[in-house]
């Protein structure tokens, strides 16, 4: 019968738009999920910017300090050496 036919039909159009429904519930799920992934990756690349920005500070406040450090060494051994080299000197001479 046509009316059966027809609503066959109708019954068959309505599966493919729930099918179509659920696909796109679940696209639109894994946009959404997506979206927050890429979020805490964006917020954790900054962090990790931030840490490294920091940890080049404290780098070059460090590498600072010991080259002061080795200056004063160094500027502590040529007096000594100067001394020592006064003492010798003025011993045999």
């Amino acid at each position: 019968t046509p009316n059966n036919a027809t609503n066959n039909r109708l019954k068959q159009t309505q599966a493919q738009v729930d099918e179509v429904v659920g696909i796109m519930r679940v696209n639109v799920e894994k946009v959404l999920e997506r979206d927050q992934k890429l979020s805490e990756l964006d917020q954790r690349a900054d962090a990790l910017q931030h840490g490294a920005s920091q940890f080049e500070q404290q780098a070059s406040k460090l590498k600072r300090k010991q080259w002061w450090a080795n200056m004063k060494m160094m500027i502590i051994m040529g007096v000594i050496g100067v001394v020592l080299l006064i003492i010798i000197i003025r011993k045999y001479y």
